[in-house]
């Protein structure tokens, strides 16, 4: 009975054990099917999505080389102590305007009322711009009345500090006038008062305005400088047009190469210029005008930006907007005034003068270089014309009196010159046609995250026989916002998938602003952050290098199933590197708070055509979907790369909740949807046989 007993009790456990097995195999079955959901760092997945992918060509669609590229405007100091390296703020001493008393600042004055007397007059060797600062000096290196140590003068601290660096070059220019002998200290001055360079104008006869060119190389570092003039002696000297330039500009053309670097690296299809707003004005005497803004730029009279609010010595001018796009390799898109500022208007009866500004710009651009405008740019060092195929007729003026007469006359007389130009209307033709003829039409949006992510869907309808739309200005903006968060960047990401997935309906588009100087946060938020030594990017301008290799790609097929909460949207697109190499990117956002399990599945390539080797997942995401970048945390919101693993056609993916992803696959075979310009039909001139009106 006792054996009995043990064989049963030795039954039970071995059952017991029994179920204990199949227990634990069931769980290690219920972790393996998690585990295949998640990604590498094991987030579970809150629901499952399937993606399909079709990379036949039978599915493609050419994407134009135009589609992403940039916007910049004159706003928030984007120039004027940003791209344009000027260091010197107010050069000429006209920000007043061109009567006296000019407004000099923010030049300062050394020293006090008892040793110098600073002043503006109208006696510049420049017609177009005639104010000189003169500088009574009533002190002395001896006598009853002598100068303190160091001399008295003027200062200038740049757009809030010079970034001086150690081992640097920076040309000085200026011109002097005296009626004695001259001995000037240049010198570059941290803000401890340290001399970080030095040199000294001595001469015996500057009766006639003289043109100064001196070198100043940085013995030190400071990125809160100065610029200082002083004197020992006494008697009258006038100075105007003082520059100060790093001789490091990107190529010599006068752009801050680290911020250069960062427009480069978007590898932008074309740039949009130089306004937006800037271009209109509150009112028209206040308006960007082309003319003002070519030749020497000691001539460049400058001008008061009323919307923005501040001067602009228009270093950065036509004939530099043109050589940035050059330098970008992206296409010049020229944006004029049309006689249409904020609060006036030039009646169509009167508008002609403004027709020629802009066909003589045109001319300035394209003309030979013996016609009277590409003379002008050929005296400044491009006699080949530059490559402007587009021009947009004014900014946001549709429906102002005087627009449509206005574009009417600009379209017909451009035509007629130069018929391969593509004009912009300012007019939206996403919902209505357009009632004028037009190559493309212009739409812009700024408005709540949820808003535009939700207009990812705008174009899907747009008709494909008009104007092609050109989306010149979008962002999220408001209290989602921020000054640049990742919940702006996702929304936008998603409206740009859109785009692309429209891209027969849309010719171009670009964030706006591009630019911000972190001192004159007029606009938020902005793209890049700068000050005068340093720049990060927000998450929309990482967002937008997801888009880079989209211009001139091949759109594929790519349709979501299972998206019960609409919250994800998605895009393929294949394209080659210079390499000759095939890839598949495969971009998709999630804008919802939970996690998603991506099953992903490519049709219509060769069997075992992906490779492992070469192909990544890229994610930008975060801990808080309001995170932002700053200059403390430069990188917290920033894409980050891994490799994938177990690539093929069929793939599981685990999206994070609020991420944008990148699936970069590298493909080993010329079986995959790659069309090119010649597959694509233009439709965009569809309007030129309208009567004109």
């Amino acid at each position: 009975m006792f054996a009995a007993q043990t064989v049963d009790t030795l039954r039970e456990k071995m059952g017991a054990i029994n179920l204990s097995k199949s227990v634990l195999l069931f769980f290690f079955v219920v972790l393996s099917a998690v585990y295949r959901s998640s990604s590498a760092t094991g987030v579970e997945a809150n629901q499952t999505v399937s993606l399909v992918v079709n990379a036949s060509e039978a599915s493609a669609k050419y994407i134009p080389k135009t589609l992403f590229g940039v916007f910049f405007e004159e706003i928030n100091h984007a120039g004027a102590g940003g791209l344009w390296a000027e260091l010197v703020n107010n050069r000429g001493f006209e920000a007043g305007g061109p009567n006296t008393p000019s407004n000099i600042a923010p030049w300062s004055v050394i020293g006090n009322e008892s040793s110098l007397i600073i002043s503006t007059e109208r006696s510049s060797r420049f017609d177009r711009n005639k104010i000189a600062l003169r500088m009574d000096v009533l002190c002395d290196h001896e006598g009853s009345n002598t100068c303190p140590p160091g001399g008295v003068g003027i200062y200038n601290p740049g757009f809030w500090g010079m970034n001086i660096e150690q081992g640097k070059t920076y040309k000085l220019v200026l011109y002097a006038r005296s009626l004695g002998p001259i001995n000037v200290s240049v010198s570059l001055t941290g803000s401890t008062g340290s001399t970080l360079a030095t040199a000294n104008i001595v001469d015996s006869d500057v009766s006639n305005w003289t043109k100064i060119e001196l070198t100043l190389q940085a013995k030190g570092t400071d990125a809160n400088s100065r610029l200082q003039l002083t004197t020992t002696r006494k008697g009258v000297v006038w100075f105007d047009q003082v520059s100060l330039m790093p001789t490091d500009t990107y190529k010599g053309h006068g752009f801050r190469k680290d911020l250069f670097e960062m427009v480069k690296n978007l590898k932008p299809g074309f740039i949009r210029f130089p306004g937006g707003c800037f271009v209109e004005g509150e009112w028209l005497r206040n308006a960007f005008r082309w003319k003002e803004t070519v030749g020497p730029w000691e001539e460049r009279p400058g001008h008061f930006g009323d919307v923005w609010h501040y001067w602009t010595d228009d270093g950065l001018g036509h004939f530099e907007f043109l050589q940035l796009a050059e330098d970008l390799e992206a296409e010049p898109i020229w944006v004029f005034n049309n006689g249409v500022s904020h609060n006036d208007e030039v009646d169509t009866s009167s508008i002609q003068p403004f027709v020629q500004e802009a066909l003589d710009g045109i001319e300035f651009a394209r003309g030979d270089a013996k016609s009277k405008w590409g003379s002008i740019r050929a005296a400044m060092g491009h006699p080949e014309p530059f490559d402007l195929k587009y021009v947009a007729v004014g900014n946001e003026d549709c429906g102002k009196k005087y627009y449509l007469g206005n574009y009417l006359e600009f379209y017909s007389a451009i035509q007629h010159e130069y018929p391969d130009i593509k004009l912009i209307s300012n007019c939206d033709g996403s919902s209505r046609p357009l009632d004028h003829p037009a190559h493309i039409y212009d739409y812009h949006i700024y408005s709540s995250a949820d808003n535009v992510f939700a207009a990812a869907q705008k174009f899907d309808r747009v008709s494909r026989t008009g104007p092609k739309a050109f989306v010149s200005e979008y962002a999220v903006h408001g209290s989602d916002a921020g000054t640049g968060s990742l919940l702006a960047a996702l929304a936008e990401a998603g409206f740009l998938i859109g785009l692309e997935k429209n891209c027969d309906a849309v010719e171009m588009a670009s964030y706006a602003p591009l630019f911000v100087n972190t001192n004159d946060r007029t606009w938020n938020p902005d793209a890049i952050v700068f000050d005068s030594s340093q720049m990060y990017g927000t998450p929309s301008y990482w967002m937008q290098h997801f888009f880079k290799e989209s211009n001139g790609a091949t759109l594929l097929n790519a349709t979501l199933q299972s998206n019960p909460s609409n919250s994800l949207i998605a895009s393929a697109i294949s394209w080659k590197d210079t390499d000759n190499k095939n890839h598949l990117k495969i971009k998709v956002v999630n804008f919802g708070s939970s996690s998603v399990a991506l099953q992903l599945s490519i049709q219509g390539l060769e069997v075992n055509s992906l490779q492992s080797f070469g192909s990544k997942k890229i994610e930008l995401t975060s801990a808080d979907v309001m995170d932002e970048n700053s200059f403390q945390v430069p990188n917290k919101v920033v894409p980050v790369s891994s490799e994938l693993d177990d690539v093929g056609e069929e793939m599981d993916v685990v999206l994070s909740p609020h991420s944008f992803t990148s699936i970069d696959l590298l493909i080993n075979s010329n079986n995959v949807g790659l069309v090119g310009p010649a597959s694509y039909v233009d439709k965009s001139s569809y309007y030129k046989d309208i009567k004109m009106y």
